[in-house]
């Protein structure tokens, strides 16, 4: 009810009672209550209560890498694993800020590396994708299921090798990732480093990394390709060399 129509109700009101020689008129609260206002819950102690607030708090400074604020609402009993109103766990909307000391205090206050979001985005996955070393390094060094795979099927490594972050993939074969696993497009880490690869230095230093590490060379794609053959279609000289003096698959 707006303030104008309240206004009117209570000089009727006024009216009547000076008519019948009422003293006065008992209006409900509700009727006078300025509707524009918002309308929140109250607890039995009268507190106010706002249910998602502390979790949706926790977010907010974990995105804005607020390690101080991130501790101190962990520590008041916020829930490292809460999930934010897409079903994402905060690590993963931490992760994908790259806020290095928000993940830290979340880790250590027992947030899951592993887990996923809707899309199959873990904070392992995520930063082994994206060449964000500091994270990777804190996921792996705290659980990471290093054989956990995206929506691709795919482990982390082998979008790392896609986009050619050298230290990524340095750290992922460190780890004992699966440098042979076949993801859903039927594509290893060789395979697509050099399918979706530019040749290039980056590349080229992946490229070797992989064969260093035992990579099997002869694994063709869906269609019977080879990384090589893939390779001398592309014109990828130097990754052409590469693989033609690997040795056989260890």
């Amino acid at each position: 009810m707006s303030n104008r129509h309240s206004s009117r109700v209570l000089m009727a009101c006024s009216l009547v009672a000076a008519l019948v020689g009422l003293s006065a008129c008992s209006i409900p609260p509700a009727v006078v209550q300025d509707s524009s206002a918002p309308v929140r819950a109250t607890s039995s102690e009268g507190e106010t209560e706002d249910k998602g607030a502390p979790g949706e708090s926790l977010l907010a400074a974990a995105v804005a890498n607020d390690a101080a604020q991130v501790r101190r609402l962990l520590d008041a009993g916020v829930s490292a694993n809460y999930r934010g109103t897409d079903g994402r766990p905060v690590l993963v909307s931490a992760t994908r800020a790259n806020s290095v000391d928000a993940v830290r205090e979340l880790i250590l206050h027992g947030a899951d590396v592993n887990a996923q979001d809707s899309i199959s985005d873990s904070a392992f996955l995520y930063a082994g994708a994206e060449g964000l070393n500091d994270i990777l390094e804190l996921t792996l060094e705290n659980g990471a299921e290093i054989g956990s795979t995206n929506r691709y099927g795919g482990t982390a490594l082998i979008p790392a090798c896609e986009h050619a972050h050298v230290e990524s993939v340095r750290l992922l074969l460190e780890a004992k990732v699966d440098v042979d696993h076949v993801n859903d497009l039927g594509w290893t880490c060789l395979l697509e480093a050099v399918i979706l690869g530019t040749g290039g230095p980056a590349h080229q230093e992946v490229v070797r990394l992989l064969v260093d590490a035992g990579a099997d060379t002869t694994i063709p794609d869906s269609h019977g390709t080879t990384a090589l053959e893939h390779a001398r279609q592309l014109q990828q000289s130097a990754v052409v060399r590469l693989l033609e003096n690997a040795g056989p698959p260890r």
